[in-house]
């Protein structure tokens, strides 16, 4: 699972560089983003614009991240390709998360795998 980071204004910007975030890399990305939002702060901005496949495994992925950084540091999704936006929308996360159409312009910081 490979993410590169970036910072759009005060936000934390991760993106993911998958085309797919399902049952086989849930755990390894919640893992993965966990380590990466350690330090208390800004908001973290998920970049999901090269997934084109999203399966329960992987929108619980999503939502545990959430969970684990929690009220104080919202976490947003932006980039959302068609079919990730309508299981965003069926499953109504669209109502959970601040979702922006398109990606921030960000400094990149780094790489992690």
């Amino acid at each position: 699972m490979q993410v590169t980071l970036g910072r759009a204004g005060e936000a934390l910007v991760i993106s993911v560089m998958e085309s797919r975030l399902d049952a086989a890399v849930a755990i390894t990305f919640k893992d993965l983003v966990r380590d990466l939002t350690t330090t208390a702060g800004s908001p973290v901005i998920l970049d999901l614009s090269r997934v084109e496949f999203l399966d329960s495994s992987g929108l619980g992925a999503v939502v545990g991240v959430m969970k684990q950084l929690g009220p104080e540091r919202p976490l947003e999704i932006a980039g959302l390709t068609p079919s990730v936006r309508k299981l965003f929308r069926l499953t109504r996360m669209d109502t959970v998360f601040r979702i922006h159409d398109c990606v921030p312009a960000t400094n990149d910081i780094a790489a992690a795998e």
